[in-house]
């Protein structure tokens, strides 16, 4: 297996180079994953940003055998890259804007890539450094602007589920006001949390379920409405257990545990998109087949 182990990890002059890539990088970035470890600690929303370092890595292990047969071919042009990616870093610093400081680190570790090992390294590590993206939290006001909007979305399905039930139901705006108990759809009733991590899991699926790049897409977009929906469902049913048996029987156990199960069941239903998506082509493939073999057989 000698042949196929890389010439940057033989020869002493390459591991300095990645050794000292490693240190600067660690330098460079302390404070910055100080704060994104901060952030996914306490913010639930990120919360799932723990998992996207170790997912990125399966996936560059994954591809260990590919790399292993792989020549490291070093290109210049990641030298701008890397430029690029420590002016985004500076100018994120000087705004104290946290999202740009963040996203010059992927930067960055692209232009280092391309820079030691060449285009072949970086088109096989592509998805693994993209991926990545989904450990840096939104900025606030992206934020904002995504999750009021859901919130008025769960609020006003709640109410007309309510309503369907005949059960009486006065919505102002993320607010539903029951006879004797009143829900406020606050952010974390929002979806957002559900959207954030099962567009982060579902993109994995999508990779891993489908070949095709648009059946990918639609995997991964069919997460937005599965998300949607599962925690509109969970507002209405909220309201329905408030009305019937009150706040401390719609606020505690229940409200957790639906949360965890309704977000298996999106998961799975991303899953289950990514399924029927993948056998579209074979049922084709599987037709166009059987009509072949018919007309030979009426030919003979």
């Amino acid at each position: 297996m000698s042949e196929y182990v890389p010439n940057y990890i033989k020869t002493p002059k390459s591991l300095a180079k990645i050794a000292t890539c490693t240190i600067c990088l660690a330098i460079l970035y302390y404070t910055v994953f100080q704060t994104i470890i901060s952030d996914w600690s306490n913010d639930p929303d990120f919360s799932h940003g723990f998992l996207i370092p170790l997912i990125s890595l399966f996936l560059v292990w994954q591809r260990s055998d590919d790399l292993e047969k792989l020549k490291a071919s070093p290109n210049n042009f990641g030298i701008p890259i890397i430029l690029l990616g420590l002016f985004f870093l500076i100018i994120g610093n000087l705004a104290a804007e946290y999202f740009t400081q963040r996203l010059s680190f992927i930067i960055v570790l692209t232009g280092i890539i391309l820079f030691l090992l060449g285009w072949q390294y970086l088109k096989l590590l592509a998805f693994p450094l993209i991926y990545l993206i989904f450990m840096i939290p939104l900025p606030s006001i992206l934020m904002l602007k995504i999750t009021f909007p859901m919130q008025i979305f769960a609020a006003k399905v709640g109410a007309f589920a309510l309503q369907l039930l005949d059960i009486p139901v006065l919505r102002e705006g993320n607010v539903i006001h029951l006879v004797d108990n009143t829900l406020d759809v606050e952010r974390a009733c929002s979806g957002i949390r559900s959207l954030l991590s099962l567009l982060a899991l579902g993109t994995v699926l999508a990779y891993f379920l489908n070949k095709e790049t648009w059946k990918r897409a639609l995997v991964i977009l069919s997460c937005f409405p599965i998300a949607i929906i599962i925690n509109a469902f969970r507002v209405s049913m909220t309201g329905i257990l408030a009305h019937y048996y009150g706040m401390k029987a719609a606020e505690g156990f229940f409200h957790g545990f639906s949360g965890v199960v309704l977000y298996f069941a999106g998961l799975i239903l991303v899953a289950a998109v990514g399924i029927i998506l993948s056998k579209v082509n074979r049922a084709q493939g599987s037709g166009r087949r059987a009509k072949g073999k018919e007309e030979l057989d009426s030919d003979s």
